[in-house]
């Protein structure tokens, strides 16, 4: 089998790059959206647009004290408003699944294959009714 030759224009990619003829030149590269998008944005006017910094009058920086949560020795912490309301409705969730599951139904396939046994066995007279020794 002969060797396949090359499309043409895959064969001499150089004297495409250098000819003179207009049409067989490559355009310049196009930069990327996200470099065009950038390139294109002007930075926000400040009056228009506070940074967060300076939207509110402020700093949000709180130095370390060196005690535990910011309180001092010797005083009682302050709760805020919402720590009551979480620890209550954590806790007590927690509680209501553990309760829940606690009683919950069994439906695993043991319980139901050993209940369905039992009952065919004491259909065709094999186990005797739990129930009629109690009644005697």
């Amino acid at each position: 089998m002969p060797p396949l030759r090359p499309p043409i224009h895959l064969s001499r990619p150089t004297s495409l790059l250098f000819s003179q003829h207009p049409a067989r030149h490559f355009p310049p590269p196009r930069p990327s959206p996200a470099a065009r998008t950038l390139a294109s944005t002007h930075p926000p006017d400040a009056s228009e647009h506070p940074s967060p910094d300076t939207a509110s009058h402020e700093s949000h920086y709180d130095p370390p004290s060196g005690w535990l949560f910011g309180v001092p020795p010797g005083e009682k912490y302050k709760n805020e408003g919402w720590e009551n309301t979480w620890v209550y409705g954590f806790w007590g969730s927690l509680l209501l699944g553990i309760v829940a599951y606690a009683y919950k139904p069994d439906t695993s396939i043991q319980t139901w294959a050993l209940e369905e046994a039992r009952r065919r066995l004491e259909v065709e007279g094999i186990l005797p009714d739990p129930d009629d020794e109690a009644k005697k």
